[in-house]
């Protein structure tokens, strides 16, 4: 089988590009070749958690690479077999690091969902609420309650929470093979409002400080026009040998839930991080698309395999998902339609091709 060949410096450049080449390489048996892995970055390359992805990934497919070392530009990997069953990943196994296990989660999500048998995960000294990558909460409370629509069923469980720079974090995860294609979507609207959950959290730090943004966080929701029985508080103290704060608000509606992190660090007020996260949802809210940008770039791959046409609308088009959509096209015969401008709310439209591996 002819390598599927992947510059790492398409679009967006990041990190990503690197991990979803690997899930979509897991996932469909085709072997790859990524060169100018992140090439427009200040430390170009493959960094220590960026190994990590590729180790996870090639556990779960029994895969051959070479490259997977720290400042590579360029990777082979390919892939001998899928195979489900128990998984334990070291994020830190190369060097200290916060780095996302969240991320490393959904790299192997994708592959695993089509195993013979359930996955069982469990992810050791890794970030879990780190910047530039969705939160445990996120995963936790948005994207794995909305793969349940596509009838992908997977948990992820918070064991130690992993703050930004020390990390340290552990999370416990099961992914359930599932025996046909993933159900096609359309989420074009959102219907009514059911609630908003705001979680303000932190370790190690003092409680007065999870009040002050849950108080901020509730305030500036009211002045928004919103209601008190409409929004739910949780104030929550995370076991974790570093120490952090996040202020994570979850828009639940009838067809849809949307999410926003932010995170506390050192000299930022407390209110100010619930700032952050109300303004990134104020943002989605004065749109009427129910899908936030974060989740449409992590649907994109999930609407191609699907059987059947998914469309979703998005509050905002980023580099992120074009990037994606760019991506996943490399890998899948699919072509997907694009209505909207970069930075605003757009329709994007697939027909899936109904993947179903043959193990």
């Amino acid at each position: 089988m002819e390598h599927v060949i992947i510059d790492g410096s398409y679009g967006e450049g990041g990190g990503q590009i690197l991990r979803s080449s690997l899930a979509l390489s897991a996932l469909t048996g085709k072997p790859l070749r990524v060169f100018n892995i992140r090439a427009g970055r200040k430390n170009p390359g493959l960094r220590p958690q960026h190994l990590t992805s590729v180790r996870a990934a090639a556990t779960i497919c029994n895969a051959k690479f070479e490259g997977a070392k720290v400042n590579s530009t360029e990777l082979n990997f390919e892939p001998m077999g899928l195979q489900g069953g128990f998984l334990f990943i070291d994020v830190s196994a190369d060097q200290r690091s916060a780095g996302s296990g969240t991320l490393v989660f959904q790299t192997i999500f994708p592959a695993l969902l089509f195993a013979k048998q359930t996955s069982s995960i469990r992810i050791i000294r890794c970030g879990t609420h780190v910047p530039f990558s969705p939160t445990y909460d996120y995963i936790a409370d948005v994207f794995l309650p909305m793969m349940k629509l596509l009838s992908a069923k997977g948990e992820l469980k918070l064991v130690k929470a992993g703050w930004f720079p020390e990390g340290g974090g552990e999370l416990e995860a099961s992914i359930q093979p599932i025996n046909q294609p993933v159900k096609c979507i359309s989420l074009t609207e959102r219907g009514n409002l059911k609630s908003i959950l705001v979680l303000s959290a932190l370790s190690n730090l003092k409680r007065s400080i999870a009040l002050r943004q849950a108080n901020q966080a509730v305030n500036r929701l009211l002045s928004m026009g919103f209601r008190q029985s409409e929004i739910e508080v949780d104030i929550r103290e995370f076991p974790s040998p570093s120490k952090g704060t996040v202020v994570f608000i979850a828009a639940k509606f009838e067809n849809v839930i949307a999410g926003f992190s932010a995170l506390g660090e050192l000299g930022k007020p407390a209110e100010k991080v619930a700032d952050e996260a109300v303004e990134d949802f104020a943002e989605y809210w004065r749109t009427n698309a129910p899908v936030d940008k974060h989740l449409a770039d992590q649907l994109i791959l999930f609407m191609a395999l699907a059987d059947g046409v998914s469309v979703i609308k998005t509050s905002a088009l980023t580099q992120h998902s074009l990037t994606q959509i760019w991506l996943v096209e490399q890998f899948l015969p699919v072509n997907f339609e694009v209505q909207g401008r970069l930075g605003e709310p757009s329709i994007i439209r697939v027909e899936g091709l109904g993947f179903l591996r043959q193990n």
